[in-house]
């Protein structure tokens, strides 16, 4: 029996990476979750990405990163305000003020290092540009100019071939999330195991009311899947 390839996926303990470590493993890869731990309100998170690899059965390795790189996000400042259905959620082209600046960019970076110092080749994110709060690394244009950077700055990538060279893989990133939800369902995910809230207290409970409560509410609710998350 052949070995089964690798791949890295981050897995921040939230629904869309819940989803997206679902896909990779229903490709048969041999999975290496990366979570981070860079000083966010929703600690809670990384109970629930703890809980999801066990579930998964994967290696699983939780980064600290330094809290001051991260500053002026309400996921990382208590002085701030995580914007509610009741105060103020930006529409249109606005970035709210839970964007935290170059999260996925330095996420990446350290998921692409991993993967070449064991030699995957699939880097997996659960990024989407569809119901989401307008974040520039989540858009495509970020992704594929973070696949040709990789092609340029690493050494599978300049001595690689196309067939060996890193990717990485957003399969999420053109679907909805009452769309993401339902693939998910087909592929067994159990989603009480995710929290996804921006302000979930230590015991997971969400709040209901911030942006990422309300995408994840409407996604249950237009895809038909019983709503397992448990809110404070």
């Amino acid at each position: 029996m052949s070995q089964k390839e690798r791949a890295i996926i981050l897995l921040s303990g939230g629904l869309d990476s819940l989803v997206t470590l679902a896909i990779a493993k229903s490709y048969q890869l041999d999975c290496h979750a990366l979570t981070f731990d860079y000083g966010q309100r929703h600690i809670a998170e990384i109970q629930s990405a703890k809980r999801i690899a066990t579930a998964f059965d994967i290696k699983h390795d939780i980064v600290t990163l330094p809290t001051h790189l991260f500053k002026n996000s309400s996921l990382t400042d208590q002085n701030l305000k995580v914007p509610t259905h009741q105060t103020n959620i930006p529409h249109d082209n606005q970035i709210p003020n839970t964007y935290v600046p170059g999260r996925n960019m330095l996420f990446l970076t350290h998921a692409v290092s991993l993967a070449e110092s064991i030699g995957a080749r699939f880097v997996f994110i659960g990024a989407t540009a569809v119901d989401y709060s307008n974040y520039p690394d989540c858009r495509p244009e970020f992704y594929e100019a973070f696949n040709q950077t990789i092609s340029q700055g690493t050494k599978a990538g300049v001595q690689g071939t196309p067939m060996t060279a890193i990717r990485v893989h957003t399969p999420l990133l053109y679907l909805s999330k009452q769309m993401i939800i339902a693939h998910g369902h087909k592929l067994g995910v159990d989603f009480s195991l995710s929290v996804s809230c921006y302000q979930a207290t230590a015991e997971g409970l969400a709040c209901g009311q911030c942006e990422s409560c309300l995408w994840r509410k409407k996604g249950f609710s237009e895809s038909g899947v019983v709503d397992t998350t448990r809110y404070g």
